[in-house]
C-alpha cells in the first residue's frame, strides 16, 4: 500500500474503533430507567454499571498503553478490541444487574487497551504537516462518541431492547478484528517494563474513593465504612504518587505534571469530564423519568447538545494549529458551564423543551471547542516517544472525572431529591446541575494556564532540543 493508502485506512480503522469505545461511556444512559426497572436495579447499581466501565477504563489507561509499547501496538489492539466485543456480548445476555455490572468492567478492560493505542498509531501515521487536523478530527471523534450515546441509545432501546445497545458492538467488532491486523503497521515503543505496582496502588485507591462516594448516602457519610473507603483510598493513591516518583519505569511519570501545558490541560480535562458526565447522567433520566418522553423522544432532544461536534470539531481542530489550544478549551469550558448552570436556573417538573434548547446549545458548542484541540495540545507537550504514556494519562484522568462527577452528582442528587415523584427529582437534580457548572468552570480558569501560542513559539526556538516539552 502507498503511504497516503495506510494513512487513510489507519485513520477509518482507529476512528471506528475510538467511536465504538467511547460511544459505550453514554451509550447505557437511555437504558438506565429501562434496566432499572428490568432487573430490579437501586440508584447505587445503575451508578455501577456505568462506573464500572468508566473506573476500569480509566486506570487501565496507562497500562493499555504500556502493553502496547511492549508487546506491539497493533497486536494489543487486536487483543483489545477483542476483549470489547466478547464482554459487549456478555453484557447482552446478562441475567441479573450483578453480571451486568462484571461485564462492564470488562468491557472497560478491553477500551483501556484500544482507546490509547488508537491515538499512538494514529499520530505514528500521520505526516507532521497534518497532524493538528488529525488529531483534532480524532478528538472530534472521541467526542462525538461521547455526546451521541443518549441519541443512539435512546434509539436502540425504543426500537429493540436495552441489551441491543451492548449487542451492536458485536459486528462492529468481529470486522475490525482482522482488517486492523491486516491493514495497521506493526510498531513498539521505547519501554520494556511494566508498572504492577503502580496499576495495584492506583486500583485499590481509586476504587476506594468511588466506593465511598456511591454507597455514602446509602449507609451515612460518617460511618465508619465510608471514612476508611474514602481514607484508604486517599492513602493508596499517595502511595502511588511516592512509587511512581521513585521507580525507573513508572506508568505515570510525575515529572510530565512539570510541564504546566500538561499540568493545566489535564486538570481542566478532570474538570470537563466530571461536570458533563455527572450532569447526562442525570438529564437522561430526567427526560424520561419526569417528563415522559420515551428513550427515543429523550435522545432527539438532546441532540441540540450532542450534534454540535459534528458541525464544531473539526473547524476547531484546524484553528487549533494557528491560534493554538488554550482559547478553544477556555471558551468551549466556559460556555459549557454556563449552559449547565442556565439548566440548573430553570429545571422544573413542567419545564417546557423549548426552553431547554438555548442551554442545549451553548453546552454542545462548548463541548466541540474543548475536545478538538485537546488531544494535540497534551501530545505536543512531552516528546515524541512519550506519547503513549501521555495518552494514556489524559485518557484516564479524564475518565476518572467522569467517574467522580457520577459519583458525587448522583450522591448529591439522593441527598435532595430521589425518584418518588417529579417534584423530587427536580429537588436533587438542580443542586446537582449547579455543582456541575461549578465545577466546569473551574476547569475553564485552569485552561487559562495553558501558555499562549506565541509564548510557546518563542520558548521552542530558544530551546529546540525541550521542543515537545514547551510546545502546547
Amino acid at each position: 500500500m502507498s503511504a497516503r493508502t495506510t494513512t487513510i485506512w489507519t485513520f477509518v480503522i482507529t476512528s471506528i474503533a475510538l467511536f465504538m469505545v467511547t460511544l459505550d461511556n453514554l451509550v447505557v444512559t437511555m437504558a438506565l430507567p429501562s434496566i432499572r426497572l428490568d432487573l430490579g436495579a437501586s440508584i447505587e447499581d445503575l451508578e455501577w454499571t456505568v462506573n464500572a466501565y468508566t473506573l476500569t477504563f480509566a486506570v487501565l489507561l496507562l497500562t493499555g498503553a504500556a502493553l502496547g509499547d511492549r508487546f506491539g501496538r497493533r497486536r494489543l489492539f487486536v487483543i483489545g478490541l477483542g476483549i470489547f466485543t466478547l464482554a459487549s456480548a456478555a453484557a447482552a445476555l446478562a441475567p441479573n444487574v450483578e453480571t451486568l455490572i462484571a461485564a462492564r468492567a470488562v468491557q472497560g478492560l478491553g477500551g483501556a487497551i484500544v482507546t490509547p493505542l488508537t491515538l499512538t498509531i494514529l499520530s505514528a501515521a500521520v505526516p507532521p504537516a497534518k497532524r493538528g487536523l488529525a488529531l483534532g478530527a480524532w478528538g472530534g471523534i472521541g467526542g462525538l462518541g461521547v455526546a451521541l450515546g443518549p441519541v443512539i441509545g435512546g434509539a436502540v432501546v425504543e426500537g429493540l431492547s436495552w441489551q441491543w445497545i451492548f449487542w451492536l458492538n458485536v459486528p462492529i467488532g468481529l470486522v475490525l478484528v482482522p482488517l486492523a491486523w491486516n491493514r495497521l503497521k506493526e510498531s513498539y515503543g521505547p519501554d520494556s517494563r511494566l508498572d504492577l505496582p503502580g496499576l495495584g496502588l492506583a486500583s485499590i485507591g481509586l476504587f476506594g474513593i468511588v466506593l465511598g462516594l456511591v454507597r455514602g448516602n446509602a449507609v451515612g457519610w460518617g460511618s465508619f465504612e465510608i471514612l476508611g473507603s474514602i481514607t484508604l483510598g486517599l492513602a493508596f493513591l499517595a502511595a502511588f504518587v511516592l512509587w511512581e516518583l521513585r521507580t525507573e519505569s513508572p506508568m505515570l511519570p510525575m515529572r510530565f505534571f512539570r510541564n504546566r501545558t500538561f499540568a493545566a490541560t489535564n486538570v481542566a480535562s478532570l474538570f470537563m469530564f466530571f461536570g458533563m458526565f455527572g450532569s447526562i447522567f442525570l438529564l437522561a433520566q430526567f427526560l424520561q423519568t419526569v417528563q415522559g418522553y420515551s428513550p427515543l423522544d429523550a435522545g432527539i432532544r438532546t441532540l441540540p447538545w450532542t450534534a454540535m461536534p459534528i458541525f464544531i470539531a473539526p473547524l476547531a481542530g484546524a484553528l487549533s494549529d494557528r491560534i493554538g489550544g488554550r482559547p478553544l478549551m477556555a471558551t468551549g469550558l466556559g460556555m459549557q458551564a454556563v449552559g449547565l448552570a442556565w439548566l440548573a436556573s430553570i429545571t422544573s417538573p413542567t419545564v417546557a423543551y423549548s426552553s431547554l434548547v438555548p442551554a442545549f446549545v451553548i453546552s454542545g458548542i462548548g463541548m466541540a471547542l474543548f475536545f478538538a484541540p485537546v488531544a494535540n495540545v497534551v501530545l505536543s507537550s512531552v516528546r515524541r516517544e512519550e506519547e503513549g504514556k501521555a495518552s494514556g494519562a489524559n485518557n484516564a484522568i479524564r475518565e476518572l472525572g467522569g467517574v467522580f462527577g457520577v459519583a458525587v452528582l448522583a450522591s448529591i442528587f439522593s441527598q435532595y431529591g430521589g425518584y418518588e415523584s417529579p417534584a423530587t427529582y427536580v429537588d436533587g437534580l438542580t443542586p446537582a446541575l449547579w455543582v456541575g457548572a461549578a465545577i466546569v468552570g473551574a476547569g475553564a480558569i485552569a485552561a487559562l494556564f495553558v501558555p499562549r501560542k506565541k509564548r510557546e513559539a518563542e520558548a521552542v526556538a530558544a530551546e529546540p532540543e525541550l521542543a515537545f516539552e514547551q510546545a502546547a
